[in-house]
């Protein structure tokens, strides 16, 4: 690792072999993952026919400039028109370059209406990546801190807060589009009140502005729909994905309807190795395995029992825990920081994650059984039992 330039703190293991919902690493040691790559793997690792289609895939054609037609990209782009509600698909590598594209075609459609300074409004708590636009709109400063100047463009409201939007709306005449999570991953593992999306699409009827959902982590099933928005009954303009939609091999994608899909014209935005042969039957083949398999249906019945299961077994700190979640997407806010726990869950062979600082994160890959799940609480419950004994008075 001594030449691996040092951008991430990483845990002691290196992992060498993964199948379903486990992994090994390089002494041979089994762990059970519950944050499947931080919600990439979502069929689980080395699914068989992903990996048949994948061995095809590399054997026949890997890649291809987009100045040329792609077979596998336009019927990638069918289905996730057919699955989504939405008209145009643009391809590229992972969740950060699916925001900036979004972020490029709000503001050439606010310049498209004679919009000098075309303002994008932007979440506290949000994460959207670490390219300097989604850096910016990123609502983390810590994150942030360091990269200075940050651009201009960007106008921050608190997340699940309407009135706030309203106000912005009243005030600031510059504004084109809102940009948000979902359903927050990296700031919380947050869920916003039922009619906060619908009050986001009817202000944006209301102003002209643009809808954009980044649902790049609770996207792809992981809430038990397809999309997250999806149990909202409303519909973006624009929408951006990643993660999972690869099952790991790098795709991600700027998704537009109604009055964003045509905003982009040919030499507006591009990416070389976007949507290559590779990446999209890699795609295609996660989303076939996601509908053939039932996926979507295990993710709300064993996400629900996992729930359930947490509160009880975490009965007795009910005062001082919030157990949120939807489908495969868990989040256990403890009261103090408490990132220690990764390392103990290691130890344990778990895997998890802490972000926000008191919030455990499960991203469980969508096909886990009942009986891995079970291991997941018995083991977490464990540990957050014991680090509220030793950290809570």
């Amino acid at each position: 690792m001594s030449h691996v330039m040092n951008t991430y703190a990483r845990l002691p293991v290196t992992f060498v072999k993964g199948e379903g919902v486990w992994l090994w690493d390089d002494q041979g040691n089994r762990y059970l993952d519950a944050l499947s790559g931080i919600a990439v793997c979502g069929v689980g690792h080395c699914h068989p026919v992903l990996a048949k289609a994948l061995c095809e895939q590399v054997s026949t054609l890997i890649h291809t400039s987009n100045v040329y037609h792609i077979q596998h990209q336009e019927r990638l782009a069918d289905k996730l028109a057919s699955l989504s509600g939405l008209e145009k698909v643009f391809f590229c590598n992972s969740g950060a370059e699916a925001n900036e594209a979004a972020i490029k075609l709000a503001r050439l459609y606010g310049h498209n209406q004679g919009i000098s300074l075309p303002t994008i409004i932007v979440m506290e708590r949000s994460f959207h990546g670490r390219t300097m636009a989604t850096l910016t709109a990123t609502g983390n400063r810590k994150t942030q801190a360091g990269f200075e100047p940050l651009l201009t463009g960007f106008v921050r409201v608190p997340y699940d807060d309407l009135e706030a939007v309203s106000k912005v709306a009243a005030n600031n005449k510059e504004i084109v589009a809102i940009l948000l999570e979902t359903y927050q991953g990296e700031g919380g593992v947050n869920f916003p009140q039922a009619s906060y999306l619908q009050g986001l699409r009817k202000i944006c009827d209301q102003n002209n502005w643009l809808l954009m959902l980044d649902e790049v982590q609770c996207g792809l099933g992981r809430t038990g729909k397809w999309f997250a928005f999806q149990h909202s009954d409303i519909l973006p303009d624009v929408m951006s994905l990643a993660k999972g939609l690869g099952s790991g091999v790098p795709i991600g994608a700027c998704l537009a309807g109604g009055k964003a899909a045509e905003v982009f014209k040919p030499g507006n935005h591009a990416s070389t190795f976007g949507g290559n042969p590779l990446a999209c039957r890699a795609a295609l083949t996660t989303l076939d395995i996601i509908e053939q398999e039932g996926l979507m249906e295990n993710a709300v019945t064993i996400g629900s029992f996992m729930r359930e299961a947490f509160g009880q077994r975490l009965h007795a700190w009910q005062d001082v825990l919030k157990i949120r979640g939807q489908g495969m997407m868990i989040g256990i806010e403890l009261p103090v920081p408490c990132g220690e726990l990764v390392l103990e869950a290691l130890k344990r062979r778990v895997l998890i994650n802490v972000t926000s600082e008191k919030v455990v994160r499960l991203l469980p890959a969508l096909n886990m059984q009942r009986e891995e799940a079970e291991q997941v609480v018995t083991e977490v419950s464990a540990l957050i039992t014991w680090f509220l004994e030793n950290r809570v008075k």
